[in-house]
């Protein structure tokens, strides 16, 4: 049975050039990663830390974020608290409305997608505009972002060419780099100037000082709350962390794992507002408190939203983001989808090999892989496992739990390499669809073993 994840993936690699491209464009990554890590003989370490601080953290949420309400209130920040999406879109609409906002932007926040806070505010009149290069792109093509890093990592610059030209008047044909980006800051930096309010999400929000901490490589994010007075930050409450001794930890690993970079080139602390100005802060549960209750799954929690373990995904890198049905696609978005709504989002479970890359790169230790495999456990519980897959794992147990057909099939299986291909890769071989079949050795290592062919050492 096709799943929803399967025909998208298909629909992906129909253009192969460009499926190849995504894979090694983000191996790519995943390579700068591991050479970053190597120059920190303490990486493991700094893992476990953030493992642990994390842990600590969530399970101390309710006195950390009073501490941190408590601290930025003193520093003149105003703290909001959302208990779920409609709650965070109502908050951020009202302030806009109390100011007379007509022109919003704001910078990267996965939170705002999670909440689909940009078409709310369209639909209450205000227009709203991304100022990260990678969230324009998508914004300006009317899709959603692909990667959690990198949103347009999907689009390839001889499309942005076109797109530039169609909304910028750039130069027809021009699909250079640099003079993309140079064209789109400046259609920004009119924005930026017209704008009434700017709002970022955020990375960290550390409750020793109330601070807010983004971090960016463009610069948007200080561009737009350094014109405008009136600012808002939002983010979930698994942002929190206790001090900044702790966020020296996070921002060691950030960067590196996500983008292979020492740091992001921007880290920037958002404490207090612009003189005659307002700074709103948004705390946001949306289901996060629940996530607490799920022994088996509490850690995805732990999630920097580095995005490195989409750049390790072999199944993500050949599928792309938009096959999965969930808006954050690869290991931690298949996690997330099935902590919201499992009936809903089981396609995404399939969208794994159990290479466990994901789980060995997480600079939290998310354990992603291990979890979408107890996930898979539940799918004939929801009434969603695959028939023809428990047809053929029912079919495996006689055979296993049967030594003589086990025994004849081993001494039979060799006899399909010889067949017809067509036979061989019939409608009913599913693996053979889009690779070969291994081939059945001669003679099976139980046959061999029970011939003494098998040489053994003494330890």
């Amino acid at each position: 049975m096709s799943t929803k994840h399967s025909l998208a993936a298909a629909e992906f690699l129909k253009d192969s050039g460009k499926a190849q491209w995504h894979d090694q464009t983000l191996w790519m990554v995943r390579q700068k990663r591991d050479r970053m890590s190597r120059t920190l003989p303490e990486w493991e370490q700094l893992r476990d830390a953030a493992c642990a601080l994390k842990m600590y953290s969530n399970s101390h949420l309710a006195e950390l974020l009073t501490e941190f309400e408590t601290n930025a209130i003193k520093n003149g920040a105003t703290v909001h608290w959302a208990n779920d999406a409609q709650e965070y879109r109502e908050t951020v609409l009202k302030i806009l409305k109390d100011h007379g906002v007509k022109l919003f932007i704001k910078s990267k926040s996965m939170l705002a997608e999670e909440c689909a806070l940009n078409p709310f505010l369209e639909g209450n009149g205000i227009e709203t505009v991304e100022s990260d290069l990678g969230e324009r792109i998508v914004q300006l093509m009317h899709v959603k972002p692909s990667h959690i890093v990198l949103p347009a990592v999907h689009i390839k610059r001889e499309e942005i060419g076109r797109l530039f030209e169609k909304e910028m008047g750039t130069e027809p044909g021009n699909c250079d780099p640099t003079y993309l980006t140079h064209a789109a800051r400046k259609n920004l930096r009119q924005i930026f100037k017209k704008a009434d309010a700017a709002m970022t999400g955020a990375n960290f929000a550390v409750a020793s000082t109330g601070e807010v901490v983004v971090c960016t490589n463009e610069g948007n994010a200080d561009i737009g709350t350094s014109l405008h007075r009136l600012q808002i930050a939002a983010f979930g409450l698994e942002k929190i962390v206790p001090d900044l001794d702790s966020l020296g930890v996070f921002t060691r690993l950030l960067a590196r794992s996500g983008t292979g970079q020492p740091s992001t080139t921007y880290t920037t602390h958002y404490s207090r507002p612009q003189e005659g100005g307002e700074f709103h802060i948004i705390i946001v549960d949306n289901g996060r408190s629940r996530i607490l209750a799920e022994k088996d799954h509490v850690k995805t929690l732990n999630c920097l939203r580095c995005g490195a373990c989409m750049n390790t995904c072999p199944v993500y890198r050949r599928s792309g983001g938009y096959s999965y049905t969930y808006f954050i696609p690869g290991p931690i978005g298949i996690n997330l989808s099935m902590l919201k709504n499992p009936e809903k989002y089981y396609d995404n479970v399939s969208a794994c090999s159990l290479c466990m890359s994901c789980s060995n790169v997480c600079p939290a230790k998310v354990d992603l892989g291990e979890q979408i495999y107890l996930w898979r456990q539940t799918l004939d519980g929801l009434g969603k496992a695959d028939r023809m897959k428990k047809a053929i794992s029912d079919a495996m147990e006689v055979v296993m739990e049967h030594p003589g057909i086990f025994n004849a099939a081993l001494k039979a299986a060799p006899a399909v390499n010889s067949m017809p291909r067509s036979i061989v890769y019939s409608k009913m071989n599913a693996w053979g669809a889009g690779r070969e079949m291994p081939q059945f050795a001669r003679e099976s290592f139980n046959s061999l073993w029970k011939k003494g062919k098998v040489k053994t050492e003494d330890k």
